[in-house]
């Protein structure tokens, strides 16, 4: 007898350990792929008042509205004029979608459990509330990010209040 929890939990597992990378200067990140819907060009970005700065704005995405946050700002680097290069990966964060403005996209990579690095010590400092863990990629490190908890309680309450 296959349930929905069986396909539900099939499609869970091919999506372990693959995770999309990207870059913000020097630095590589990893989203767990789970969490990523779709990955964009830039689109004409509607600035909306009284947001916090690193919230550029919202987007149409096809008739969607959704916030775009520029992941620079975000982590307190220097702004960068968007370029060709540039990308919104789009994340479901607790059920809603969120646009993640982004140097470049690397590629989607494997990580296994053995090459992932719970580290105590980033979870201290407030500026590393985002990583969840690092990443071992063969000589290569990225930082793996929490989704859940890219935007504050209060963040969220902000962005996803002006939608309704």
């Amino acid at each position: 007898m296959e349930s929905v929890l069986d396909e539900n939990y099939q499609e869970e597992d091919t999506q372990k350990g693959k995770f999309l990378t990207f870059s913000l200067e020097e630095e590589s990140y990893g989203i767990e792929i789970k969490h990523v819907t779709e990955i964009i060009g830039i689109l004409p970005i509607t600035v909306v008042p009284e947001l916090p700065d690193f919230i550029k704005g919202i987007v149409n995405l096809r008739g969607k509205i959704i916030p775009v946050m520029d992941m620079r700002l975000k982590f307190k680097k220097d702004y960068l004029a968007y370029n060709e290069r540039t990308c919104i990966i789009v994340v479901d964060v607790r059920e809603h979608s969120v646009g993640l403005i982004v140097d470049s996209v690397a590629e989607v990579t494997n990580i296994r459990d053995e090459d992932i690095v719970d580290q105590p010590l980033l979870s201290s400092g407030a500026s590393n509330q985002y990583i969840k863990s690092i990443g071992k990629v063969n000589n290569e490190v990225k930082l793996l990010l929490d989704c859940e908890k890219l935007l504050s309680n209060q963040e969220y309450d902000i962005i996803f209040d002006m939608e309704e």
